[in-house]
């Protein structure tokens, strides 16, 4: 079952590039989570992507959001990646692609890891989905454009 808008985002813990553990419910009643899976490290679409997120990191803070990239890379591919393209947010690795499997994140053709980015918000509740393999930059400014309508809901103040 995928997880859909309108949902309770699923829980989970696991382990980040420093080697400490992250849990989506440290954020709950404190900020929105940008959570975004993508295939793997290093890779051109994979780090267009973060250094897409990476460039506008300040904004998703000022925002009052979170971003944590989710892959089955391991911490220290994690770790490789986040210091040669100095990315100053958490990527966790979801190694048995558990976490991939309880959001329903698709495949690309079968066979490629999905490209999809959850906008959550400070209630633990999804507000957007946004899935394209291809349009990197559209992960980056459909979040913030969620964040901007989180930001201005009632529910919000």
């Amino acid at each position: 079952m995928a997880v859909k808008v309108g949902d309770l985002a699923p829980d989970f813990t696991l382990p980040s590039q420093s080697g400490s553990s992250v849990s989506l419910r440290d954020f709950r009643g404190k900020k929105s989570v940008i959570l975004y899976f993508y295939p793997k490290d290093d890779t051109p679409g994979c780090t267009a992507e973060s250094c897409a997120f990476r460039d506008r990191y300040e904004v998703f803070q000022e925002a009052g959001a979170e971003v944590i990239g989710i892959s089955g890379d391991s911490p220290d591919s994690h770790q490789r990646f986040a210091n040669k393209y100095q990315l100053p947010f958490t990527l966790v690795s979801d190694t048995n692609n558990q976490v991939r499997k309880l959001y329903g994140v698709p495949a690309t053709l079968g066979l490629l890891p999905g490209r999809v980015t959850y906008a959550i918000d400070p209630q633990g509740v999804v507000r957007h989905i946004f899935n394209s393999q291809f349009n990197f930059q559209g992960h980056v400014e459909e979040a913030l454009k969620t964040l901007r309508d989180i930001q201005q809901s009632p529910a919000a103040s």
